[in-house]
């Protein structure tokens, strides 16, 4: 992520999320087009909240979640 520009780092943040939308809105509100939205919601959460650290911080967050498996 630290290779990408800041325009591309939130393209890839916000186009999950703003297509299952449009996905819910053209499908309607179904089992998939929710399970959807919750998996692109999760990753926007995500992606934003890990962002602005390195990326040796980001890995030891992600193990310090490992460890409580």
């Amino acid at each position: 992520m630290e290779g990408f520009s800041p325009h591309v780092q939130v393209i890839i943040a916000v186009v999950p999320f703003v297509s299952s939308l449009i996905m819910r809105l053209a499908l309607g509100n179904n089992r998939l087009t929710r399970g959807i939205l919750s998996l692109s919601t999760m990753w926007f959460a995500i992606y934003v909240l890990t962002a602005p650290y390195s990326m040796g911080l980001r890995q030891e967050i992600f193990e310090i979640g490992s460890m409580f498996r």
